[in-house]
């Protein structure tokens, strides 16, 4: 695999000082010495003149194109009849051989968002999900000469790491502690940068970030997997209430018996034990019944 160089290249101001300013002086003073020769008729030098100005002429026009500059977060991949010789990331104006074919790459910070992708998570269930990819190319040589235009191989293969990743998790965790798309989105945006890296490794490319910015099930289960999830947390929510109305009952009988204010018998612990919980979990507000005769 091609892997990038550094090239080395001539200081572009200096030369173009050179290039346009000593260059033509020095022509000039050829046409003189060639005007010099053909009057004072000095044939065989004026002949040797003339080749001279006609190669340093095309000579000059041709140096013109090996010019090039690069900008900051730039680089230049140089090849010279099909073989890579180097990169240039150094800003500036630069000069290098003028039959080198310059390729400029963008070294910024780029990011995409893919479209919403339709997959099946670990347990089957349609969701639908996207996600926002932050790259740059790390190894420019790499980006123009190991894949074919590593713009596109980057969105088709984020995309593809995506739908992998997409169904080795689950929408939403089932048991205490398992990760999910849903609610462990850190662990779910590393996994998918891992992914995601080792795919676009071989074209020189780094991904920087990776996280989901649409998560949500398929149009056609969302209302049943809505209603599901709707009876889950109302169960969860009556495990609370329970929790906490059978910690309040065990809590009052002790208060009772340690104070000594009644003395209560098996059948009226149960009865009193009922009545609370029926007081304490109940949808809505019950009605008391007061008893204005004896327990007994």
């Amino acid at each position: 695999m091609i892997q990038e160089k550094p090239i080395s290249s001539l200081p572009g101001i200096l030369m173009l000082f050179i290039v346009t300013l000593i260059i033509p002086l020095a022509w000039i003073g050829g046409v003189v010495s060639f005007a010099v020769a053909v009057k004072t008729d000095a044939n065989v030098i004026a002949i040797g003149l003339a080749l001279v100005l006609v190669f340093t002429l095309i000579g000059w026009f041709i140096l013109l194109f090996g010019f090039y500059k690069v900008e900051p977060n730039q680089s230049a991949v140089l090849t010279l009849f099909g073989r890579y010789v180097g990169t240039n990331r150094r800003p500036g104006l630069h000069l290098n051989n003028p039959f080198y074919i310059k390729k400029k790459i963008s070294l910024r910070v780029r990011n995409f968002e893919s479209g919403r992708l339709k997959v099946n998570d670990l347990n089957g269930s349609p969701i639908e999900i996207a996600a926002i990819v932050v790259w740059e190319v790390n190894d420019s040589a790499e980006a123009v000469f190991n894949v074919d235009e590593y713009e596109s191989f980057v969105h088709i293969q984020s995309e593809a790491a995506i739908r992998s990743m997409s169904s080795i998790y689950p929408y939403e965790a089932h048991e205490e502690g398992e990760a999910s798309l849903r609610s462990t989105p850190m662990e779910i945006s590393e996994k998918m940068r891992s992914e995601i890296q080792d795919r676009l490794a071989k074209a020189g490319l780094h991904v920087i970030e990776a996280r989901i910015s649409h998560l949500a099930y398929s149009p056609e289960i969302a209302q049943a997997m809505l209603q599901r999830q709707q009876a889950e947390a109302i169960i969860a929510a009556r495990q609370r209430i329970v929790e906490g109305a059978v910690g309040m009952v065990e809590q009052a009988l002790t208060s009772l018996k340690e104070k000594g204010l009644v003395d209560l018998d098996d059948e009226r612990r149960a009865a009193m034990v009922s009545n609370l919980l029926v007081v304490l979990c109940s949808d809505q507000a019950t009605q008391p019944v007061v008893n204005t005769g004896s327990i007994y």
